[in-house]
């Protein structure tokens, strides 16, 4: 199970298109400069900011805005009980028409014995048994076993499930319609520099940002293995699982995942590799526009703005980058000119 911070996931899948907002090369030194005074009381006020919307967020019953909440207070390691992260995401969960996004994010409440969280997994895969990212998660579990069965019986279970959806949009939107709860106070913008956020709105952005920053994935380098060309041509069944899994993935809600959908159509269908690479072109371009967006909208206010709003709308990420890219007048489609591309070996390489 992975968890990919965004700003890390949209830098990686752009990392071949020279995108800027590439992630730290780690063989840097590392950099040892400490805040200034100004910029740690900056930072200081966010987190302030951030513990008083748990405390109000509280409050309502909402499950998106509860799931919100729990998020918000996840960084916390002194919360009373009732304003914790295990404590609201439950409350979530008991809410009238709480979705399976809760049990997603309550899969990395675990610890080294237990994780994904045992719990959680078996909920989802009776709750969300449809959803293609629950059996991914098994395929990893599986291959972390060196059982080969079972990673072909969760192989076809992903296969044979309709959709796609790590469940990023609802973490997302739930962590948006928080922060409207409160504005920001002056000390959170106050001084900022070089790109901090400077606008109320950027602050929710970065708030919102930073604490979706962790939300689990599938790991899909697995899936990358069982589904390699030299693996899948010995075998027919595994090639059209594989084959049906890709398109599921094509069309599912996270670029990474559609990134490796892509991937692995190309290498088991040389028909549709020009197609195929045409439109991970397009994924690069995408990708790399979009964290460019994000990254402005700390200091642009009516970028910030249009963003919280799409997010609070629900949907997908990949949904989210693609009505961004509209809304700010950026085509979809890759110019000419344009040579990158989206690597699932890079979006698949990323911290846990």
């Amino acid at each position: 199970m992975r968890r990919i911070p965004l700003i890390l996931a949209l830098a990686s899948l752009s990392i071949a298109a020279g995108a800027s907002a590439a992630p730290p090369d780690p063989s840097a030194p590392a950099e040892t400069a400490k805040p200034s005074a100004a910029d740690q009381a900056r930072l200081t006020a966010i987190r302030q900011y951030q513990h008083d919307l748990v405390s109000v967020v509280a409050l309502r019953a909402d499950p998106a805005y509860l799931l919100g909440a729990a998020l918000l207070a996840r960084p916390f390691t002194d919360q009373p009980q009732g304003l914790d992260f295990d404590s609201l995401s439950a409350r979530a969960l008991a809410a009238p028409d709480a979705g399976p996004a809760i049990e997603w994010v309550r899969l990395s409440d675990c610890g080294k014995d237990d994780c994904p969280n045992a719990k959680a997994f078996a909920a989802l895969q009776k709750k969300a048994a449809g959803n293609a990212a629950v059996w991914l998660v098994a395929l990893d579990l599986a291959a972390a076993k060196h059982d080969a069965d079972a990673e072909r019986a969760a192989l076809k279970q992903a296969a044979g499930a309709p959709m796609y959806d790590d469940y990023y949009g609802a973490a997302l939107q739930g962590v948006a319609d928080a922060v409207s709860v409160l504005p920001p106070l002056p000390d959170t913008i106050h001084g900022a520099h070089d790109g901090q956020p400077d606008n109320p709105d950027g602050v929710r952005v970065l708030v919102a940002v930073e604490n979706t920053g962790a939300h689990p994935r599938p790991n899909l380098e697995p899936l990358l293995q069982v589904c390699g060309k030299h693996a899948a041509d010995k075998d027919a069944g595994i090639k059209a699982d594989c084959l049906k899994l890709a398109h599921t993935l094509e069309w599912g809600s996270s670029p990474i995942a559609r990134a490796v959908g892509l991937h692995i159509k190309g290498e088991l269908d040389a028909a549709d590799k020009p197609q195929t690479d045409e439109e991970n072109r397009n994924l690069a371009w995408q990708m790399q526009n979009y964290s460019m967006l994000l990254q402005h909208s700390l200091t642009e206010e009516a970028l910030a703005k249009s963003w919280l709003d799409m997010a609070r709308n629900g949907g997908t990420e990949l949904s989210l980058v693609l009505a961004t890219l509209r809304a700010n007048g950026i085509s979809t489609d890759a110019p000419a000119s344009f040579t990158g591309t989206a690597s699932p070996a890079a979006a698949t390489s990323s911290a846990h």
